[in-house]
């Protein structure tokens, strides 16, 4: 199967519940035994590391606020997939929608390096130089749902929830 990232949105104040209480935090993530899904939430598939590095150039970090768009935030409770989730505060999710609406498929097309991308070990790495402009159009596909999700998210004031499962 391999990671995937996913997120969901929800409001501060049920953030802090969960952060009251970890041990709900899988249960909110993976609702109904990982049969269903949180609300307000978002698949990016095996893109998302590919997504990272179109928007800051690299495999991890990078300039704010393009570097909390996928692998960003602050991590808490336990672990739930690769590592605890992290998010992103309503502040830190207005930040990253303006920046992502600022950010045009054609600007990130230009920043694809698929050579880069593979000595970087951009996952999932095999697909880069393989694929080309299918592996483009694949992360330039999930990377509108990404802008949608954040500006719907920022739109109701939401945090942002984060993590690799």
């Amino acid at each position: 199967m391999g990671m995937v990232a996913c997120f969901t949105s929800l409001s501060s104040e049920a953030l802090l519940e969960l952060q009251e209480e970890p041990d709900r935090i899988e249960a909110y993530l993976s609702p109904d035994d990982g049969e269903s899904e949180p609300p307000n939430y978002l698949d990016l598939d095996k893109a998302w590391h590919g997504i990272h590095y179109l928007l800051t150039g690299l495999a991890d970090g990078g300039t704010q606020p393009q570097s909390l768009a996928v692998i960003g935030g602050q991590e808490f409770g336990p672990e739930v997939g690769y590592g605890p989730a992290r998010f992103l505060t309503p502040q830190q999710v207005r930040s990253v929608a303006t920046s992502l609406s600022g950010i045009s498929e054609e600007a990130l097309s230009q920043r694809f390096n698929p050579k880069d991308m593979e000595a970087k070990q951009i996952y999932p790495d095999a697909i880069w130089v393989r694929d080309g402009q299918e592996a483009l159009d694949y992360a330039l596909e999930n990377y509108r749902q990404l802008q949608v999700f954040y500006q719907d998210a920022a739109a109701r004031g939401d945090v942002v929830i984060q993590w690799l499962s």
